[in-house]
């Protein structure tokens, strides 16, 4: 067993899918240390509890093989199964990994996954699921084969993708580095079917998809997904091609980041954080396993900052809000965050499978645990943010900022500036699918230019209300940019219209007057100090 101790994951949210196999080696490993492992010399040996735990597994799918009416799970699923409910019954973020979902875990934190290079839809025509192409990464087997907006596929390896989800598809194309894959599409342009093949490779993702002037004077960074061992040298380069183009002040936005590495969150974090300021605590079981993490930067960005937040804003990008928010640094915009302060070691298993277990929790500078209570609730209620009644009205661990500001800790990250996120009415969600058809069938099969009017008239005949006018050409801005430069600038066109941004944007000047209140604070604690020497 290998314990990779070098790098500490905060994990985000990440759930498994298949079984393919045992966690019983079939000849037991030799004994070995891994660095950052122990092990206690006694008199009394492990091997007879060994025996008794592998004969008490053995009893349980003996008396479910007996004794069960529904099909019979084979071995392999009956071992991961016990294996994810013992971890499962520690906390919700200790798991364990088949070999497919271990390698997407690590895969997330290298920031890489190995496919085509295609960003995929599926949507509903007349009961039956297809799946689209929305664009194609450059430089990757999608872009070299000319897969284009609004092409359908039909077929992946001779296995028809007709009525399969995104997701199902999406497992499909991906494969081994270097391996081809076979698919059938209709193209949009021609209606006319083909057959291609393209070479699978790594693609790599980066933590910010992008960052441009937002107004004048006014930078935006889009850090939202997770922390990866690029993150931070990312940053730089968004933040020095920003100043290049007069950035004075800056919108970050980690709404929807799930986490990552820490060692690379509390980099982000002291980009704006001068030297000595504490970032992050650390508390584990072991002495190793808990550290203080302090800002080494003695030339911190100055700028007035606004960190944009929500319900997916997890993990690492809750201990960069958190040291933000603590220090006074920045004011944080949005709503509540996801309320997860564990820390995970990553651990290798045989036969290519993994298992995360947590070693350590963290707290904000002010000393609040972010971790959300998951005691008496399940996983299902602790993922969709479900809270027992008697939960609702609770006490939290009460603390203050460094100008003394008062934040409460047990619940994720309250923002300073509470606004709600813009969601979806029920006609406006059934306008998506028609939205997209529209676009695809002017402008990626004849070329024309969708209008507002045209597209009002047809979704009219679907008995529509005509009052969703402003919200169908802010949409049919955006689905053109996609088909046009695809879905990462075209965020940009739904930018425009985000309340939580525009909510930002105005809190700049209090972003300002908070940084320099603490500044003032520090010179003033300085000034006393020196004083009284």
């Amino acid at each position: 067993m290998r314990t990779l101790s070098a790098v500490v994951f905060v994990l985000g949210l990440f759930t498994g899918a298949f079984a393919q196999a045992s966690l019983l080696p079939e000849k037991p490993e030799p004994f070995k240390l891994a660095e950052g492992s122990s092990f206690t010399a006694s008199g009394t040996s492990t091997t007879r509890k060994t025996r008794k735990i592998s004969s008490e597994i053995a009893e349980a799918e003996t008396i479910i093989r007996e004794n069960l009416a529904g099909t019979l799970p084979t071995a392999p699923e009956m071992t991961r199964s016990a294996a994810v409910g013992a971890l499962r019954s520690l906390d919700p973020h200790s798991n364990f990994f088949d070999q497919r979902e271990w390698q997407d875990l690590l895969d997330q934190e290298d920031s890489a996954y190995t496919g085509i290079g295609a960003t995929i839809q599926s949507y509903d025509t007349d009961g039956v699921l297809s799946t689209y192409i929305l664009d194609a990464i450059p430089g990757s087997g999608a872009a070299a084969a000319g897969l284009r907006y609004g092409d359908r596929i039909i077929a992946v390896n001779g296995r028809s993708a007709v009525g399969l989800n995104t997701d199902e598809v999406r497992d499909m194309l991906r494969g081994p580095d270097r391996s081809t894959v076979t698919v059938k599409l209709e193209r949009a342009a021609t209606g006319r079917s083909e057959v291609i093949v393209l070479k699978r490779a790594s693609i790599r993702q980066p933590s910010i998809p992008d960052f441009y002037i937002l107004k004048p004077g006014i930078g935006y960074i889009d850090l939202s997904e997770g922390f990866n061992f690029t993150t931070s040298d990312e940053m730089d380069l968004a933040l020095r091609r920003l100043k290049q183009q007069g950035m004075t002040s800056l919108v970050l936005d980690l709404r929807g980041n799930p986490g990552g590495i820490v060692q690379q969150a509390v980099k982000v974090a002291e980009k704006f954080l001068p030297a000595g300021t504490l970032i992050l605590k650390q508390r584990g079981r072991f002495a190793s396993d808990s550290r203080d993490w302090y800002s080494k930067n003695a030339a911190p960005e100055t700028m007035p900052l606004v960190v944009l937040v929500n319900q997916d804003t997890a993990s690492a990008s809750e201990i960069v809000a958190g040291a933000f928010q603590d220090n006074d640094r920045a004011m944080i915009v949005g709503t509540r965050t996801f309320g997860k302060g564990l820390v995970q070691s990553v651990i290798d298993l045989p036969f290519g499978t993994g298992a995360t277990i947590t070693a350590a929790r963290y707290l904000t500078p002010s000393g609040r645990s972010i971790q959300r209570d998951y005691t008496r609730i399940g996983l299902y209620e602790y993922y969709k943010h479900v809270s027992p009644a008697e939960g609702i009205q609770s006490t939290f661990f009460e603390a203050r900022t460094a100008t003394g500001r008062r934040v409460l800790g047990g619940n994720g990250i309250e923002p300073d500036t509470v606004v709600a996120e813009p969601e979806l009415t029920r006609v406006q969600a059934e306008l998506l699918k028609p939205l997209f058809f529209y676009v695809r069938n002017t402008k990626a099969s004849s070329g024309r230019q969708p209008d507002i009017a045209g597209l009002l008239t047809k979704v009219s005949l679907r008995g529509h209300k005509a009052d969703a006018s402003s919200f169908l050409e802010a949409r049919l801005k955006y689905e053109i940019a996609v088909a046009e430069s695809g879905t990462t600038r075209a965020k940009r066109v739904l930018n425009e219209t985000d309340p939580q941004i525009e909510a930002g944007v105005k809190e700049l000047k209090s972003a300002k007057d908070l940084y320099l209140a603490a500044q003032n604070l520090v010179q003033s604690q300085v000034a006393a100090a020196n004083a009284n020497r």
